[in-house]
């Protein structure tokens, strides 16, 4: 039925969005120190539990029971906790190593994934199993007057357009700003950038704290999308991300937003129509992520490297 292939189209757009924004913070890291970011998926998870001690510890009842007033400031709150593991995460663990083999980085960040987990994990009261998340937006359902109605709810809705307007403005952010053309620079050459006047560690932290901000934003949002949070969410949506952003181009922050729609959009349509069902969506985003690698390598929008003789 069309009501049905449509409303699999919005669920795949909605999960498809929150994994973009994850994906940037992937692209972000790679494209300016070469760096696959594994903890970066518990730094999701990290904004969600930031978001709701915000709500639950630190904000008023009055606050807290408008949706308008609760919503941005769970927003930063979980966002702001992101930024801070994250620019801790990358003086601690990965600037000493910035000069090793890329082995060390890569084995250091799937150490900090699990050092974060299991301090969630102990320090979170009741982290041990799902935690309610409260729904911080409008709630109820939207129909589409499409066939006999595709419904998405109104936190749906607002995941979808949170994404694609911070992708926007963090693309504006880097193609137009003297900031950005600073990142740009320290992508493509480190040294002579700091020749001609860049600071690299501090483009570098920035990096990272732009990748978590946006990892907090969707963590925030997925918890009220869902309406709980656990502490292996990060792992999960993390590798989707990851997959995303390579799907997409690693380094190419418009690659990460489509790669991460296409996900969505195949794990959703693949559950309903493809052979196994849902025991099988996760098989077939590989199965497009490899086909898509065979026959080309560096993603939708990546560029082939050049290496000179």
């Amino acid at each position: 039925m069309l009501s049905t292939f449509l409303s699999q189209i919005a669920n795949g757009l909605v999960l498809g969005s929150l994994i973009a924004l994850i994906a940037l913070g992937y692209t972000m890291v790679y494209g300016i120190i070469t760096l696959i970011n594994f903890a970066h998926g518990e730094i999701f998870m990290v904004g969600a539990y930031g978001g709701l001690a915000t709500l639950t510890y630190l904000m008023p009842t009055f606050i807290a029971q408008r949706w308008y007033f609760a919503l941005p400031v769970v927003l930063v709150g979980g966002a702001l906790i992101s930024v801070l593991v994250a620019v801790a995460m990358e003086r601690f663990a990965y600037r000493p190593l910035r000069n090793a083999p890329r082995l060390a980085p890569l084995i250091t960040a799937l150490g900090v994934s699990v050092a974060l987990q299991e301090a969630v994990r102990v320090f979170y009261p009741g982290a041990t199993a799902a935690i309610p998340f409260p729904n911080l937006f409008i709630e109820g359902t939207w129909i589409i007057p499409i066939g006999d109605g595709v419904p998405i709810r109104y936190t749906g809705i607002l995941l979808i357009v949170v994404s694609l307007v911070l992708a926007f403005g963090l693309e504006r952010f880097i193609e137009r700003t003297r900031m950005g053309r600073a990142m740009r620079a320290t992508s493509q050459d480190r040294d002579v950038a700091r020749l001609m006047g860049v600071d690299p560690d501090r483009i570098i932290v920035l990096t990272f704290a732009i990748g978590g901000a946006l990892a907090g934003v969707a963590g925030v949002l997925y918890g009220s999308y869902l309406n709980n949070i656990n502490i292996d969410m990060g792992f999960q949506n993390g590798i989707f991300a990851f997959t995303a952003a390579v799907l997409g181009g690693i380094g190419n922050i418009r690659g990460a937003v489509i790669g991460g729609l296409v996900i969505g959009l195949v794990k959703a349509l693949g559950g309903q129509y493809l052979p196994g069902g849902t025991a099988y969506d996760y098989v077939w985003i590989f199965v497009v992520l490899i086909i898509v690698l065979v026959f080309r390598p560096q993603g939708f929008f990546g560029e082939t490297e050049r290496v000179r003789a």
